[in-house]
């Protein structure tokens, strides 16, 4: 008899390649934003941005971090770095609980940060997100019409977007974090945030994802069908393994994340010259840089999302105004 686990990734398998985007679910986009469930002074002292922006000809940049990380550990030694010196503003936002709480109330966080940036830069936002944090955006995308409006680009790097089998192991075991949960691929989470359209409004996604990353597969489930979208696996540009922390440092991937910054829509493959497949890091970052990071992200992380989980016997319900557009 097929496992739960084996039965659920045939089906998002099945889905991904057969259906369209409006085939996944009933339901319908919203016309207005939710409201938040966590207090406006919580959110706002999440947020970490420069004091003013100091790149008005460039939209500031927004990074989301991964599950049981903080946004130094995530970012301080890759793109915090990168960006800037390719004339970025660059904000973080730190998810509670080292985003391993409900990624729906994690959204909220991410929903603010974009509006609050978008607010005081006079323009709109992109964002960036590693592993998890990609579902923290891609749901506040989903729900929130004014992030759809504020948001530019998103480009996700390993982002889980349709479960991995990771949380699936987890899910049936009985006993997971939130967040864990809700990346399973049976979960309500993401059905219902791959529900109408996976890429909704005119937002441009990069979809970055590697064929050899250790924690987000099967690689297959990550693609998003829809509009305003590029799929790329790291691969297709340079032949060579990129693990989970490797798609921070690699210099193909920051390549195609600097043309979907520079460019309209999103990054064109195209445009990418071989030459940087002859690169160990991106162009700024040290060895010293990469081995650091990996320890930190990989111990920090490691130590988060393999603690005793805190009695978290199912996965959290759907947000009201997720169910009722269902």
């Amino acid at each position: 008899m097929r496992s739960r686990r084996a039965v659920a990734l045939s089906a998002v398998a099945a889905a991904v390649s057969l259906l369209g985007p409006t085939a996944s679910a009933a339901g319908r986009l919203p016309t207005r934003d939710p409201s938040y469930d966590v207090p406006g002074r919580v959110l706002a002292a999440a947020l970490s941005c420069p004091t003013g922006f100091a790149h008005p000809g460039r939209q500031p940049v927004l990074l989301v971090h991964g599950t049981g990380l903080t946004p130094a550990e995530s970012w301080a030694w890759n793109y915090e770095k990168l960006l800037p010196a390719a004339g970025f503003d660059v904000c973080t936002v730190a998810l509670p609980n080292r985003a391993m709480t409900d990624i729906q109330r994690s959204a909220e966080y991410v929903a603010f940060a974009v509006q609050t940036i978008s607010a005081r830069a006079g323009r709109r936002v992109a964002v960036i997100t590693h592993s998890q944090g990609g579902m923290e955006a891609r749901w506040a995308v989903r729900w929130w019409p004014s992030v759809r409006r504020d948001v530019d680009d998103l480009i996700l790097l390993a982002s889980p977007n349709h479960g991995i089998v990771g949380a699936d192991g987890c899910a049936d075991s009985g006993n997971c974090w939130p967040a864990v949960w809700q990346m399973a691929t049976p979960s309500h989470f993401l059905h219902a945030l791959n529900s109408v359209d996976e890429t909704p409004g005119d937002v441009s996604i990069t979809n970055i994802y590697s064929l050899t990353d250790e924690l987000v597969e099967p690689s297959s489930t990550v693609p998003l069908q829809g509009n305003h979208v590029t799929n790329v696996a790291v691969q297709t540009l340079c032949p060579r393994p990129v693990h989970h922390a490797g798609m921070l440092t690699d210099p193909a991937v920051w390549a195609l994340a600097l043309d979907a910054l520079t460019h309209p829509g999103p990054a064109n493959p195209g445009r990418i010259p071989s030459s940087v497949c002859a690169q160990p890091y991106a162009p700024g970052l040290t060895a010293a840089d990469v081995v650091g990071g990996n320890a930190i992200l990989y111990a920090d992380a490691a130590t988060q999302g393999f603690a005793p989980a805190p009695g978290v016997s199912a996965e959290p319900p759907l947000a009201a105004y997720a169910r009722a557009a269902g």
